[in-house]
């Protein structure tokens, strides 16, 4: 069962797996914060004590649930764009560090290098798009990461166009699943130019990437260009 013989990454039965998985676990994670919210009220009408547990719960509590239903939720039905428009390919040895791209604006948690559909031997680098869940991937791509962490990325699953965005995932032990999906932006200087010109996007190509929730990056720390 080859990953990269589907028409698209969401036809492989184990992504449909993991990716269902991901939101058991985040509809099971927003239901858990609630039912402990619960839990703590109820029983702080009859206890003085657990009130020194339910208010601090309470303010913690909030953030995740806020985490939970604006991060967490909006992030997965994106990663389902991407596995619905493109299909996976399975690459060894792919180029990445955590240091700061030069190149690259905006906030970056990462970054990876893929070659141009167009021109292979051009490297385009996607960056990690959110810092949510990129715990997992820091402590594997760090330059003195042991060598067993390390060989847990040397081959990876990418769906996507390094030329606009991408789906990053880790293999199972098995090889035969994906696990760990993160989401890759290109945030290249002008990529909206650089896309038709030095990229060589054909129209149908822009089109898919626009269907999978690509738009092109803008640094809101840069200036609004002046209107007449």
């Amino acid at each position: 069962m080859n990953p990269a013989d589907y028409p698209t990454a969401w036809q492989h039965p184990p992504t449909r797996r993991a990716w269902f998985l991901l939101m058991v676990k985040n509809v099971a994670g927003l239901i858990g914060w609630i039912g402990v919210w619960i839990a703590l009220l109820g029983l702080s009408t009859e206890s003085d004590w657990v009130l020194w547990i339910f208010i601090p719960y309470s303010i913690y509590g909030s953030w995740r649930l806020f985490v939970q239903v604006f991060g967490y939720f909006p992030i997965a039905m994106r990663k389902l764009r991407v596995l619905r428009t493109y299909p996976w390919q399975v690459l060894r040895g792919v180029p990445h560090g955590l240091d700061i791209h030069p190149d690259i604006q905006g906030d970056q948690y990462g970054w990876f290098k893929f070659p141009n559909p167009a021109h292979r031997e051009q490297q385009l680098p996607l960056v990690i798009s959110n810092h949510l869940r990129v715990g997992w991937w820091h402590r594997r791509m760090a330059p003195r990461a042991k060598q067993e962490l390390k060989t847990q990325i040397e081959t990876i699953w990418f769906a996507g166009d390094p030329r606009m965005i991408g789906i990053l995932a880790a293999p199972t032990r098995n090889g035969q699943a994906p696990r760990r999906f993160k989401i890759l932006r290109q945030r290249l200087a002008g990529t909206d130019h650089a896309l038709t010109t030095e990229w060589g996007a054909a129209p149908e190509d822009v089109h898919r990437g626009r269907q999978a929730g690509f738009t092109p990056y803008v640094d809101p720390r840069r200036p609004k260009a002046k209107t007449l």
